[in-house]
């Protein structure tokens, strides 16, 4: 997942210009129809919750598996914020050279492992030779990128949500592999993919009837609500600013029976200004704050 510039501790990835993102969006519809998608059967309400109204708490999803108190994307921080029990946890998903999926936010494995180079041009055996915890914490030497398999194995048996982002461009046996792996473990109802390449949902979206996506976008489209109905999503990831420029937004997507869900988010100001406006959830670093914060204003802290 992207982050705010503003509280991030890694480079947030440019989005994609507006204009683009409206061309594409508003092909999309074109595309899933020539793969042969059907619309996905889970709800908004089943998966994301009913949505908020201003104020309302926001549901918690912990970024990269839970990157403050463990090695991003690893199954130790998984683990923790699973155990913590935040209402989502979100991975980021990437292929390896040999077309495995595997855990890793960046283009590069030069940032989170004692190695280097593209994600793309290291086999699943390099990957899984690189260390991928001493970087940021001595305890957690010899921690290992973990496959999407080994994540989802987890996932089902701690019986929480993800927000899975498919990293990059997919093509059609990537994304139905990934499918596959979900569907093998019947978590179509607690797993929703996302990205900001529309193409790569709509090939998910045409090897599962079930799985719903979201589209993250970095700016808005003019008709927002289109864009999403035609890209088959059922709401947006969307960095803060972007909702602050136009909250109506977030009213007419909940008219359309659309979700919100905000990027990536640290502060109490931050959390309090788009809580305000009935944003459906909120990724961040720090969920064991948000969730206090979120109990303070309801007057339980």
């Amino acid at each position: 997942m992207p982050d705010d510039p503003t509280t991030a501790q890694t480079p947030a990835r440019d989005g994609l210009p507006a204009l683009i993102v409206m061309c594409v969006l508003a092909a999309l519809s074109l595309v899933v129809a020539f793969l042969g998608a059907t619309p996905a059967h889970v709800s908004s309400a089943e998966l994301l919750g009913q949505s908020r109204a201003p104020g309302g708490a926001a549901f918690i999803a912990s970024h990269r598996g839970g990157g403050a108190t463990a090695p991003e994307n690893t199954l130790p921080a998984i683990s923790a914020a699973l155990a913590a029990g935040y209402d989502y946890v979100e991975v980021d998903v990437a292929l390896t050279a040999d077309r495995v999926p595997v855990l890793l936010h960046d283009a590069t494995v030069d940032r989170t492992t004692d190695g280097h180079g593209r994600i793309a041009d290291l086999t699943l055996a390099e990957v899984r030779a690189l260390d991928a915890g001493a970087w940021f914490d001595s305890r957690f030497a010899g921690t290992r990128i973990p496959t999407l398999v080994e994540f989802l194995d987890l996932l089902d048996a701690s019986g929480h949500r993800a927000v899975v982002e498919l990293k990059g461009e997919w093509d059609a046996p990537a994304a139905a592999s990934v499918v596959a792996e979900i569907d093998a473990r019947g978590l179509g109802q607690r797993v929703v993919l996302a990205s900001f390449d529309a193409r790569s949902l709509a090939l998910a979206q045409a090897a599962s009837e079930v799985i719903p996506s979201l589209i993250i976008l970095k700016r808005l489209p003019d008709d927002v609500v289109r864009a999403v109905g035609e890209a088959g999503a059922r709401g947006i990831v969307v960095d803060r600013r972007a909702v602050l420029d136009r909250p109506d937004v977030v009213d007419e997507l909940h008219a359309a029976g659309m979700r919100v869900v905000v990027y990536t988010l640290n502060k109490d100001s931050q959390w309090d200004a788009v809580t305000a406006l009935g944003v459906d959830g909120i990724v961040t670093d720090d969920p064991g704050t948000l969730r206090q914060w979120q109990q303070a204003a309801a007057g339980h802290g």
